[in-house]
């Protein structure tokens, strides 16, 4: 009787993945995209003193507060009423040089008169957020750490 050889099939090699190519291309979009991003600044500490829940009634402030109004625009507005004055409209920059000055002006009249400036901040629900960190820099920028944010003043 003849003996019949049994076949066996060779296993097959698994197949290779070259994956240099693909490194590569990734590593490629990790530096365009490092290169082409814009690197916003740093935003400052905001070391903000928030109002306490009842305050002394002995303490009156011996200068008004001011008044910051930033509208949905996100243009800023000081003052309120009739006297309400614009100040930085453009918000195409996130720079606020007009802001900046009156808030150098308001923080040196309060501590001429021996008190502490303080600052009322309203600003419309439909506002960009960015613009009110914008305006908490210039009060940080100027020293002016009692900050309120308070309902519309008509």
């Amino acid at each position: 009787m003849a003996r019949h050889k049994k076949s066996t099939k060779e296993p097959e090699p698994d197949p290779d993945l070259d994956i240099s190519s693909l490194i590569d291309v990734c590593f490629l979009l990790l530096i365009y995209f490092l290169v082409t991003s814009t690197i916003t600044p740093r935003e400052t500490d905001l070391s903000l003193q928030l109002p306490a829940s009842s305050p002394p009634a002995d303490e009156q402030p011996k200068i008004e507060p001011m008044f910051i109004r930033v509208d949905a625009s996100g243009a800023i507005f000081s003052g309120t009423g009739a006297g309400q004055q614009p100040l930085d409209t453009d918000v195409s920059t996130r720079e606020v040089p007009l802001l900046d000055s009156q808030l150098e002006l308001y923080s040196a009249a309060a501590n001429s008169a021996g008190s502490k400036p303080l600052v009322q901040v309203y600003v419309d629900p439909g506002a960009f957020q960015q613009r009110v960190i914008d305006v908490l820099n210039a009060l940080s920028g100027a020293g002016i750490s009692s900050v309120t944010f308070t309902d519309l003043l008509e």
